[in-house]
């Protein structure tokens, strides 16, 4: 067996011993605890509207995330454009 055949194997046993969703629970759940405390950082809202918080929280992310994908795209388009002068 190669060294490239074994690291695959190692990777596939890997995946089959861990949940990558239970291995990064908390990191997920640190990042939406961060949108919540953008748009709540007194925490008042979540004792009164628990629901509206984390829709505000939603938002936050979706929006965050939104900016990020759109200077990515404008970096690629970028670095094109450079490639092809």
């Amino acid at each position: 067996m190669t060294p490239r055949q074994r690291a695959r194997l190692g990777g596939l046993a890997r995946s089959a011993m861990y949940d990558g969703r239970e291995m990064t629970a908390k990191a997920r759940q640190a990042a939406r605890d961060r949108f919540l405390e953008q748009v709540d950082p007194d925490g008042e809202l979540r004792l009164r509207d628990p629901g509206e918080a984390a829709r505000r929280a939603e938002a936050a992310r979706k929006l965050f995330y939104t900016r990020l994908a759109y200077k990515s795209a404008v970096t690629r388009a970028r670095q094109q454009n450079a490639v092809r002068m």
